[in-house]
């Protein structure tokens, strides 16, 4: 009984130090608000306004929560605001979906992302004057047939897309007659679309393509602004820096910063950028793609796949100990007393809406609602870390508790009757008789959730989380090999899950024992000749 109570002391230890560990965090983003730190909202994936990179050359500037760091035409911009307010700056890479509710929630000070002011983005965020003049182009293949095109007509039939939330892809409307594609999350996607040949192009501003072509020579890009017909307000065709609706102070500011800041020194900025933003590595033709790409990024990965076994096994140790209470809360007999009867019935209600609540929503849209609604509503701002620790454990727990509740109420009912006929309380039953037979059975399905948990953590990546498939993204869209990148990340999850199985299947068989063994007979009447000759 001793070692039950163990367990349950183990079990609320690690909640407790989640807890003390979100709060310590909460105080300390707090405190980092106030100590000297300007936070950057950006990808850092769209060269040259902004890309990752693994060393600080160039005056790069870190990445938070990552041991990467953040340059480009952006990274500039923000260095030069962030020495004129005496603040450090640090760069929080976010996917593009994420800068609007980072922003507003109070994760970042600013979005400085090449961003433009639209109408719709005005009604939740704040704009500086502009900081750059956007021209609109489509990139298309030298040999493609829309390359020469003069008129909007012209790309009758085009399949175009464009980068996903953004003003360019709702430009392709004025192509008459062109298809749009769905959508993409970002420029490298876009660019390994076109040089597959899966798409026929896509909108951009003319930076990508002056950016793309250092990579690629064999793009061309129409100037859409030249095309009769085509328009676009004023607004549409600037970047600016987001700020949220409440910080005055701070447009202010950062206004005042814009305007001492030439117009030439933005461009040599820019062409700065060009020409130090990542290229298709010249050393991947001297030496093997994998050993180069290895000896540039292996930190990254093996980073990522830390973060990537820590959030699978804290997620699962701790989901196993939410499923292990909600499964027994869950098969509690219902009590003869009518105040306690109805206590039970609404315990149990609550943890069915928390099973079906989690089992039936995407972990993308639970790790997104989490991370940045509790900071939206609750002004509580959680590491990053801290968060997918804890959706990956509630999540977790909800299938953890549908597992364990089916492993308790599949035990025959016969062994319940035999605890009772020996005097056991329903405690004493439960702890004694059925779990360690309940978990024990359960140890697939533990084991599934687990090698789950492994893939699913690339879905924290909506909130920035450096796992595997998050760095892989980034390697992907530093170095332009996307088949390679992702073929060597896909083989590394394999590693990871088998190795995984290997371990459990291992641990199933120890829990066995003799498989011989017959609770109503001793050892040497049911045992076979081998073992009766070794009894004797």
């Amino acid at each position: 009984m001793k070692s039950r109570f163990n367990w349950i002391a183990a079990m609320l230890a690690v909640l407790l130090s989640l807890f003390m560990g979100l709060s310590f965090n909460s105080h300390r983003t707090e405190a980092a608000k106030n100590s000297g730190v300007l936070k950057i909202g950006m990808e850092a994936n769209y060269p040259p306004y902004n890309w990752t990179q693994t060393t600080s050359a160039n005056g790069a500037v870190p990445i938070d929560g990552s041991h990467s760091y953040a340059n480009g035409y952006d990274v500039q911009i923000a260095k030069i605001i962030g020495k004129k307010l005496h603040k450090k700056v640090i760069v929080e890479k976010t996917e593009w979906d994420g800068l609007l509710p980072a922003l507003t929630s109070g994760k970042i000070d600013l979005i400085i992302a090449g961003m433009s002011p639209t109408a719709e983005r005005r009604k939740a965020i704040n704009f500086t004057v502009p900081y750059r003049k956007s021209t609109f182009v489509v990139i298309v293949n030298k040999a493609s047939k829309y390359s020469n095109a003069k008129k909007l007509s012209d790309f009758k039939g085009a399949k175009l897309t464009a980068q996903q939330g953004t003003l360019h892809y709702t430009l392709i409307k004025q192509l008459k007659g062109a298809k749009r594609e769905p959508a993409m999350r970002d420029f490298p996607s876009m660019r390994q679309s076109l040089a597959s040949g899966t798409i026929d192009g896509y909108v951009a501003e003319d930076i990508e393509y002056q950016s793309y072509r250092n990579v690629n020579p064999n793009i061309i890009a129409v100037n859409l602004n030249n095309i009769p017909g085509f328009h676009v307000d004023h607004d549409d065709s600037v970047v600016s820096i987001g700020v949220k609706k409440s910080n005055t102070k701070l447009l202010k500011q950062v206004n005042a910063i814009l305007k001492t800041i030439p117009t030439k020194k933005r461009n040599q900025l820019m062409a700065t950028a060009i020409k130090q933003q990542p290229k298709a590595g010249s050393s991947a033709k001297k030496e093997n793609w994998l050993i180069s790409t290895w000896k540039q990024y292996g930190n990254m990965i093996l980073s990522g796949v830390g973060m990537t076994l820590l959030l699978a096994l804290v997620g699962t140790v701790v989901g196993f100990f939410i499923g292990l209470l909600v499964g027994i809360v869950r098969t509690i007999p219902t009590p003869t007393t009518r105040g306690k009867r109805w206590g039970l019935n609404i315990a149990k209600w609550l943890l069915s809406v928390y099973v079906e609540v989690f089992r039936g929503t995407p972990m993308m849209v639970q790790a997104a609602v989490i991370y940045y609604g509790i900071a939206q509503f609750w002004h509580l701002n959680l590491n990053r870390t801290v968060a997918a620790l804890i959706i990956v454990s509630i999540n977790t727990g909800a299938y953890l508790a549908e597992v364990i509740r089916g492993g308790i109420i599949s035990t025959p009912e016969g062994q319940f009757e035999a605890a009772s006929a020996l005097g056991m309380t329903h405690n004493q039953r439960m702890w004694h008789i059925i779990l360690p037979q309940a978990i024990k059975n359960c140890l697939p399905s533990i084991t599934n959730e687990f090698i789950v948990n492994i893939k699913d953590t690339s879905v924290l990546s909506i909130i920035s989380v450096s796992e595997l498939f998050f760095v892989g993204t980034t390697i992907a869209s530093q170095t332009f090999q996307f088949f390679p990148t992702y073929l060597t990340i896909s083989a590394i999850y394999l590693v990871l899950t088998f190795t995984i199985t290997r371990i459990f299947n291992f641990i199933e068989k120890r829990l066995e024992g003799n498989k011989n063994y017959n609770l109503m007979a001793n050892q040497v009447q049911v045992g076979s000749p081998k073992d009766v000759g070794a009894n004797n």
